[in-house]
């Protein structure tokens, strides 16, 4: 039995690859580096590594009872903290969230080796879900494999946005943080703006590799125009080597892109000034859409402005403001009053 290994390897070019020690995994990862993020290579590299770890088994050796066991396997704590469990579900183990995602992967990996078709494997051993009973007219039902939780995301109120940015040291830092505020950008896409990718005349920004490789134009308030004008003629250096927006202003990488790490670092600083438990890259972001949304923006708009494929993944603003519910709830609750005084129901 071969021995599973994450290991990160570096190109002639500096581009980084990740491979687990076997030749077919090793290949499906090169093949996913070509229509994928380095981060989701680097997440499959790591999660298969961990599957065949489980299981003990080649490739072509697992079958559905082996993806089963591991799904058990995940969700047993770990050895000698069996008594810990989650605030959040009071379960042991990893998340379902984690577990979904090493299936998604494993499952990417067969997908692979199916349409291969030199691989010795016929079939995904990922099971899609669960049978149920069937129904006469719409055929078998299924239920999930590992059953999700859908949570509301974390939001900050207006006040702690205020402390935190704040607490922020430098122009720079402060029209990262607005991008996310006032556009919810991701961290990915605020860290890769280009300068040529600021539209002054237009007040909006050109996203060109969104989640996904989606590329955008998002409108932005002048607040963080006016930030990156004060940024760029008092902090940015002048002899910067790349043609980033934001670069790191001191130590050995000073003129170079701003790393992620390098910006988090910043922002917990700022978090720890400001008297802050909350306030992270992506709870920036929620706290951007349930505003507009809370403001009225159609939920059509946010979808295009979050930059999501699936309005599914809008519609969870629908539910952060704290008055939508209750008024949805007093408005139809009325609607049923005003029938029953009337005598409309009888």
């Amino acid at each position: 039995m071969w021995s599973p290994v994450f290991e990160c390897v570096l190109s002639g070019d500096g581009d980084r690859g990740y491979r687990v020690g076997h030749q077919l995994i090793d290949e499906f990862l090169e093949f996913v580096a070509g229509r994928a993020r380095p981060n989701t290579v680097k997440a499959y590299a790591h999660d298969l590594k961990v599957f065949f770890a489980v299981v003990g088994k080649e490739p072509g050796e697992v079958t559905s009872r082996d993806v089963m066991a591991f799904v058990t396997d995940q969700r047993r704590g770990r050895e000698g903290v069996e008594n810990v469990v989650r605030i959040t579900d009071a379960s042991a183990g990893l998340s379902a969230a984690t577990i979904k995602r090493r299936l998604a992967a494993v499952s990417a990996l067969y997908g692979y080796l199916v349409v291969r078709g030199d691989a010795g494997v016929t079939a995904n051993p990922v099971p899609r879900g669960l049978p149920t009973r069937q129904h006469r007219h719409r055929g078998p039902k299924v239920v999930p494999l590992v059953r999700g939780v859908r949570r509301l995301p974390r939001i900050i109120e207006p006040v702690e946005a205020d402390r935190l940015v704040g607490a922020l040291r430098t122009e720079r830092d402060r029209a990262i943080v607005q991008a996310m505020l006032l556009a919810g950008l991701r961290r990915c896409e605020v860290l890769a703006l280009r300068l040529e990718d600021l539209r002054l005349g237009e007040w909006r920004v050109f996203i060109v590799d969104g989640k996904g490789g989606h590329e955008r134009l998002v409108p932005i308030s002048t607040t963080f125009f006016n930030t990156v004008a004060g940024y760029l003629s008092t902090e940015r250096p002048t002899d910067a080597t790349t043609d980033r927006l934001f670069v790191a202003l001191k130590g050995p990488t000073r003129g170079g892109a701003l790393s992620a790490s390098g910006f988090d670092e910043v922002l917990t600083g700022a978090r720890r000034r400001a008297g802050l438990t909350r306030g992270t890259c992506h709870e920036l972001r929620h706290t951007c859409f349930t505003r507009l949304r809370q403001a009225g923006m159609a939920i059509e708009a946010i979808q295009a402005l979050a930059g999501h494929r699936s309005i599914t993944s809008t519609r969870v603003y629908l539910h952060l403001g704290e008055d939508w519910l209750a008024e949805e709830y007093r408005r139809a609750l009325g609607a049923i009053d005003t029938a029953t005084d009337t005598g409309t129901t009888r």
